[in-house]
């Protein structure tokens, strides 16, 4: 098992110096792919490679493309220098670096598995995105037929790359906010298998967040249209998995 930690970054210049230094506390390398980020944290990534020249390393994309494309790219990437195992990580601060070995310890148990963060949220999560995360829930039971993915929106979790990079090729994943969630019902129609692992989220008080209400919310109900119908076409196979 050769793990590395991916962060997607677009112009999260305050965040991800931190971040990266509690990934690397445990000895995880770093890949940072920078989203078409502004100059400014571009040149922040840049100072955090020349830092950790042996430890992380940072690939500028030309133009912003959206989360799930950074995600893709650093996956490709990663798999193509030998990795087996992403752990992807929002670079907002959201996220707890000292959960990581958490993380790992379960990939390790199940080698061929997703672990999928669950939110363990405190006081500061907003509560209209607190309940709105539950249709995506119901969506996701739906076209999966199942309860095995209890959050699908989370982003700190670690993929196989063999099956992703596979995934990728195969179909159009969603390239920006649709991304988690597609990957995972796909994924999970694939019979790979998903386990859950609680970890806290905070929102940071002056976080940065790129979700846009109205284009991101347009995609992800799409997205939902676009697993139903994938799901109906599976059905008969989905059933006697379930039956089985």
């Amino acid at each position: 098992m050769k793990v590395i930690v991916v962060f997607p970054v677009y112009n999260h210049p305050t965040t991800i110096a931190e971040m990266v230094r509690g990934v690397l506390r445990h000895g995880v390398d770093c890949l940072l792919v920078d989203d078409g980020s502004d100059q400014p944290c571009a040149q922040v990534l840049d100072e955090i490679e020349l830092a950790h020249p042996d430890r992380v390393r940072v690939l500028h994309l030309s133009r912003n493309q959206g989360k799930g494309a950074a995600v893709l790219a650093g996956a490709h990437w990663a798999h193509e220098r030998g990795y087996s195992h992403m752990v992807q990580i929002d670079a907002d601060g959201q996220h707890d670096p000292a959960q990581l070995p958490r993380f790992l310890e379960l990939a390790r148990k199940h080698m061929d598995a997703v672990i999928c963060g669950v939110p363990a949220y405190d006081a500061s999560v907003p509560r209209l995105r607190y309940y709105g995360r539950y249709l995506t829930h119901v969506w996701v039971w739906i076209n999966t037929l199942s309860f095995d993915i209890r959050d699908a929106m989370c982003g700190y979790r670690v993929y196989p790359l063999v099956p992703l990079c596979q995934l990728s090729k195969q179909v159009r994943l969603g390239q920006r906010m649709d991304f988690d969630t597609d990957v995972l019902v796909r994924m999970h129609w694939q019979g790979i298998r998903i386990h859950n692992l609680d970890t806290p989220v905070t929102y940071p008080r002056d976080g940065i967040s790129h979700f846009d209400l109205v284009r991101d919310n347009a995609r992800i109900s799409l997205m939902h249209a676009r697993l139903f119908f994938g799901m109906l076409r599976r059905l008969p196979s989905l059933l006697r998995d379930r039956l089985s």
